[in-house]
């Protein structure tokens, strides 16, 4: 990141930032970073609610309105933002853990509701800071404090779990390819509907040593060894699928956003239901 993205856009006062050597975290906010950049917003325009986790504390790093709530409950306090003031740009950060289990509900209904929200999921599957438990997209057999002989239950599809319940724009990337990344970013802000972007990063310290994958940039590497692209994935059998990982634009669609419909429905009130 340049000098002057990084002094327009970090509070660099709280500098060095505490995620461990290797984590994919700080590849996932520059991108965000650059696509908020990108996209023209003024900073007072744009809301960040970073959730509980190694995620959550980009919150804290980040110069706008920014907070973190209660574990979990990201998506339920975007909503009640974004009905207050439909005006705003409200950015999500979550991890696989906070998104996904505890915040799971609020998520399908998010999406559900087609509410403006952007949701960036960094999925380093496992709880990261409260020790290197399994989460819901532990990959099945894969070693973490809480499944010391291997995790036995099978794992969510983030993407599939949001386009599922009706998100209206899912991608997914890499902290590998970081580019493609900020450009899902990108579309995804521009997008008038619940988008939700999914960040496969790397946990050296806990995931990575547990299940002897090596440091950051081994991490890195798999990450690409293991990436198919979306169309070329449509081709392939699921024997062919085994182990690998879909990326791309997931989904596109156009629906109603839910502020609009609500504005619709006040309005009709106002009028006495007319």
């Amino acid at each position: 990141m340049n000098a002057g993205l990084l002094e327009k856009y970090v509070r660099t006062e709280r500098l060095p930032h505490i995620w461990c050597p290797g984590c994919g975290n700080g590849i996932v906010i520059n991108s965000l970073i650059r696509s908020i950049d990108s996209v023209g917003f003024k900073q007072e325009e744009i809301v960040v609610i970073a959730g509980i986790g190694c995620s959550g504390r980009a919150a804290g790093y980040l110069k706008f309105c920014a907070f973190s709530p209660v574990h979990g409950r990201v998506l339920a306090f975007a909503t009640g933002i974004k009905l207050f003031n439909p005006k705003l740009k409200v950015v999500c950060i979550m991890g696989d853990g906070d998104c996904a289990s505890i915040g799971g509900n609020h998520l399908i209904h998010a999406a559900r509701r087609n509410i403006d929200v952007t949701a960036i999921v960094l999925n380093n599957n496992n709880y990261g800071m409260t020790g290197g438990q399994y989460s819901p997209t532990t990959p099945e057999g894969s070693k973490t404090k809480t499944s010391p002989y291997g995790h036995m239950e099978s794992s969510f599809d983030i993407c599939d779990l949001a386009k599922s319940a009706g998100a209206t724009y899912v991608a997914r990337s890499t902290t590998y390819s970081a580019r493609v990344l900020t450009k899902y970013m990108t579309n995804a802000l521009n997008h008038k509907g619940f988008s939700l972007v999914e960040a496969l990063c790397d946990c050296p310290t806990l995931f990575g040593r547990l299940n002897k994958k090596g440091a950051g940039k081994k991490m890195l590497l798999m990450q690409k060894d293991r990436m198919v692209q979306v169309d070329k994935a449509k081709k392939m059998t699921p024997e062919e699928l085994r182990d690998k990982v879909t990326v791309g634009e997931l989904h596109k669609a156009e629906r109603p956003e839910y502020t609009e419909k609500y504005a619709g429905v006040i309005e009709k009130a106002q009028r006495g239901g007319r």
